[in-house]
């Protein structure tokens, strides 16, 4: 890997106010984000990014290429969950197995906004319709782990899945209904609703990050000291599957002919993995499975993986195939 894009998106201010907040937590200060913010954060994060795909989606129209990304952001959240659960039952009982496989075949938004705020520092831009298959990949695998929980857990009488709730919880959860409405409101205002809204969505958005990222590494590092407990097997997935993930989704994006913008987005979404809408809904649905492994692996491996190397690593691989 590039030592200056490692440096580069190590020095961009969000990442390092994530290792900030993970470097308070190891040097045990004090420091805290008082709990109604982190929730202001993420609203503000979720609405700056769908009125602004919005507005790029207006420009662009749905054209071949959205169906195309569109298409591709279906399958990669289908087949995600199905191959990590095979991989995972090499070592986990079923309900762990499904519950892991679901959080890594769903996505996470911080990490894909942070990886837009990288791409911007090196000039390139991407798709508004990249936030519409991220809104697509967020809860298909929550439906296909419970499939999958269907089909292998042998569960008493007692433990039935209530499949309304569950396609509930999917599709409508706070950050999808957000992320699609603020997105369909982006595409009706077009560029004249962004100008209004780009003073408080567009100029403050990268300083919202960085809080919003310093109170993520706070998160992650009160998370570390939990990852013994997830043994090594473990540890090692949730750094190999998604650089694999990244992977498949690099050849497919080039397979589709998509633009190096929109490939190293998708790969980002690809190789994320849920710290919040899947675990919610596995916490319900699976409550046989241990919650201290889904989530410490994605929050406290994947996602400051991702963050620190995983984005240029991605990046690197974009470069040598689209130059």
């Amino acid at each position: 890997m590039g030592l200056d894009l490692l440096l580069q998106n190590i020095l961009n201010p969000p990442v390092l106010m994530f290792l900030l907040g993970l470097g308070s937590v190891l040097l045990r200060t004090e420091l805290e984000v008082p709990q109604p913010l982190p929730k202001l954060f993420s609203l503000y994060l979720l609405i700056a990014i769908g009125l602004h795909g919005g507005y790029e989606l207006s420009k662009s129209g749905i054209t071949l290429e959205v169906l195309k990304v569109l298409l591709l952001a279906m399958f990669m959240a289908v087949i995600v969950p199905i191959y990590a659960f095979f991989i995972l039952r090499l070592k986990l009982d079923v309900y762990n197995a499904v519950a892991i496989a679901a959080t890594y075949g769903s996505i996470s938004a911080v990490t894909f906004i942070t990886a837009g705020s990288f791409l911007n520092s090196l000039g390139q831009s991407y798709g508004g319709y990249m936030v519409a298959a991220m809104t697509l990949m967020e809860s298909p695998a929550i439906v296909i782990g419970l499939i999958l929980l269907t089909l292998f857990a042998k569960r008493n009488n007692n433990s039935h899945i209530e499949w309304e709730e569950v396609f509930r919880e999917s599709f409508l959860n706070p950050s999808v209904y957000v992320l699609v409405g603020t997105l369909i409101i982006g595409f009706l205002t077009g560029e004249k609703g962004w100008k209004a809204m780009d003073p408080l969505f567009g100029v403050l958005f990268k300083g919202m990050l960085a809080f919003f990222l310093l109170d993520m590494g706070i998160v992650a590092g009160r998370r570390i000291g939990e990852i013994k407990r997830v043994g090594i097997f473990l540890v090692a997935f949730g750094v190999l599957l998604p650089i694999f993930n990244a992977l498949l989704g690099i050849f497919l994006a080039k397979l589709f002919g998509l633009s190096k913008g929109d490939a190293f987005m998708f790969s980002i979404l690809c190789a994320s993995a849920s710290y919040i809408a899947v675990p919610a809904a596995m916490r319900l649905s699976v409550p046989e499975a241990n919650p201290s492994l889904y989530v410490t692996m994605s929050l406290a491996i994947t996602f400051p993986f991702n963050i620190a190397i995983g984005i240029p690593l991605y990046y690197v691989f974009i470069n040598l195939l689209w130059g």
